[in-house]
């Protein structure tokens, strides 16, 4: 034994570590218990200074004793860190009553250990049935719905293979209790709509659906089959998806009964009037730079009239507040009835026909040269199919042909005598009093908008533009941020220093033939507007609401613009009906007009 310990003392250098070794056999009982445990947790082999790691011990033990190591390190300062070894079976006898005692105190520590991990594996278990526990938790309140449907499938499979239709009586029974099925079925879409004997037919159904498997024991051909129905089924699914889309885009692009009587009654309201009650107060407030100017253009009375009287509503002084409104010829009459009976308090109101612009023309315009030609109309025009291939109905929307959609590229032109105007879309609604928009410096940037990027929008320029055109290659990056129109503050001091209208011109010189981008307003305002932009914070302008059913009431509460950009626009009867409210809200359905024209 002490040859034993004079080889160890050659090879361990420190006398610190020495001298608590020598404690640690000589009076263990003065030692702490983590230095005792670390002794007999450790050999030292005097033949071999290799250091190999024991086999038979634990991994959660190891960690346990690594950790008690880092401690006694930094308590001791001085001892080094003593790599676990083991060398198989021992084979001095004086050994043995060190070996159980190591077994011990290893035993012991491992269940120290096991106890902790069962201890936390419990508070696991309890943490995650907390979680997982929702309140309302109820089962699905169509299952038998959906398994007398799953019958009358099995019932026409049954009807179609060669050797149950062979078996006169079993077809006869079997299509007597698909009858009964369908009966008890009849338009019931949950199981409270089921009458009371719908248990008893499904029972029935049943057992006249095992006599068919007892019949039909060929699996191969019941295989077959219902991989051809499968089949035939997800033909007809993507034939009904196509159609459904396209009758959606046809809804959202088509005006509601009681919009179209709301336009035609007040156009003839309006030119039955005196030319003099024809005329808005306060005109002279109209080129005022020191008031807050709002740029909107529609054609839409009533979603403008929500536009105007939300921002008025929400005005901490309306009287600074001036509306400039552009619609066409069609609309013109009707917009400026509403206005006249329904005036916006003390902010003031402009109603301009774009065709009174007469410096908007195909010779300035190369958009609406191109705009104008056959070969423009007949793509928007010409009739396509649902789901023929090649046709995008999001793009073939005849709304892109009225030069009104691209007034936002001529705002300098349209308010010459203006330095900053707030651009809105006509499908937004104010929340909040927006006055301060015109207080926020843009530092040089010509348009203010809210990037669309964060959260669950991931709209980036590669979206809108054809990368795989070598001009927008080289020009700009596809992961650069897109950002929305809809409520744009722009500087038109800027605007005409930098020469945006003409910038745009260029753009749209360039794509003639639509292959830098295909449509729209979004592309050539990413292009035009490139590095020129400022962003503003995500409150002032939340967006989704006319697609997007997730979007949070509270982003929606704190928002002071929202956006129902999409097909699911709040004045169709396909709106999302949560989002509809904060629309209808700033619409006076007792208003004449709108009785007359049973609007509600």
């Amino acid at each position: 034994m002490m040859n034993r310990i004079t080889r160890i003392t050659i090879r361990i250098r420190n006398p610190l570590l020495l001298l608590l070794l020598f404690l640690t056999i000589v009076a263990p009982f003065v030692l702490n218990p983590l230095a005792i445990s670390l002794f007999y947790t450790y050999e030292f082999i005097p033949n071999n200074s290799t250091v190999i790691p024991k086999d038979n011990l634990n991994e959660s033990v190891d960690g346990e004793l690594l950790r008690k190591d880092r401690e006694l390190t930094e308590e001791t300062k001085g001892v080094f860190l003593i790599k676990e070894v083991t060398r198989g079976e021992r084979q001095e006898a004086g050994d043995k009553e060190n070996v159980k005692s190591r077994s011990n105190d290893r035993a012991m520590l491992a269940v120290e250990v096991e106890t902790k991990q069962e201890a936390q594996k419990v508070g696991k278990r309890e943490l995650t049935k907390t979680k997982s526990k929702k309140p309302d938790e109820h089962p699905l309140a169509d299952t038998r719905v959906r398994y007398l449907k799953d019958q009358l499938i099995g019932g026409r499979l049954f009807l179609s293979l060669l050797a149950t239709r062979s078996n006169s009586h079993f077809i006869k029974e079997l299509r007597g209790r698909m009858k009964d099925v369908q009966k008890a079925l009849g338009d019931a879409t949950n199981d409270a709509d089921l009458p009371k004997n719908a248990y008893n037919k499904l029972k029935a159904m049943d057992q006249t659906l095992a006599k068919g498997k007892q019949i039909h024991d060929d699996c191969t051909a019941i295989v077959r089959k219902l991989r051809a129905m499968i089949y035939s089924t997800e033909e007809q699914l993507r034939v009904y998806q196509k159609q459904a889309l396209f009758l959606t885009h046809l809804t959202a692009k088509t005006v509601p009964k009681g919009l179209h009587c709301l336009t035609l009654r007040l156009s003839t309201e309006y030119y039955s009037i005196n030319s003099s009650a024809q005329q808005f107060p306060n005109q002279e407030n109209l080129d005022d730079p020191n008031l807050f100017h709002y740029a909107l253009f529609s054609d839409n009375v009533l979603a403008t009239a929500v536009v105007v009287n939300s921002t008025v509503t929400n005005a901490n002084d309306p009287s600074k507040h001036v509306f400039h409104i552009v619609t066409d010829k069609l609309n013109y009459a009707a917009m400026r009835m509403w206005f006249l009976v329904n005036p916006p308090g003390k902010a003031t109101i402009q109603v301009q026909n774009i065709d009174e612009f007469t410096w908007l023309n195909a010779s300035y315009s190369p958009v609406l040269k191109r705009l104008a030609s056959q070969k423009m109309i007949d793509y928007y025009y010409k009739t396509h199919k649902a789901g023929e291939p090649g046709s995008n109905l999001k793009f073939q929307n005849p709304k892109y042909l009225s030069i009104m959609n691209h007034l936002r590229f001529y705002l300098p032109e349209i308010f010459p005598k203006l330095s900053k105007v707030v651009f809105l879309d006509d499908d937004i609604v104010v929340q909040k009093d927006l006055s301060g928009l015109w207080s926020i410096d843009l530092k040089g940037k010509v348009n203010g908008a809210v990037e669309t990027c964060g959260g669950n929008l991931f709209h980036r320029f590669d979206r809108y533009l054809n990368f795989l055109n070598p001009i927008i290659a080289k020009n700009f990056d596809p992961h650069a941020c897109g950002w929305a129109y809809g409520m744009n503050v722009f500087d038109l001091e800027e605007w005409k220093k930098q020469n945006i209208t003409q910038v745009y011109h260029s753009w749209q010189n360039l794509n003639n033939e639509r292959q830098l981008w295909k449509l729209g307003t979004l592309p050539p305002g990413l292009i035009t507007f490139w590095k020129r932009v400022y962003t503003l914070e995500k409150s002032w302008h939340v967006l989704g609401l006319g697609y997007n059913p997730s979007v949070s009431q509270k982003e929606i509460e704190r928002a002071a613009v929202i956006h129902y950009n999409g097909n699911l626009k709040p004045w169709l009867e396909m709106g999302i009906p949560k989002f509809r409210g904060y629309w209808s809200r700033y619409v006076d359905y007792d208003q004449s007009y709108m009785r007359d024209c049973n609007m509600s």
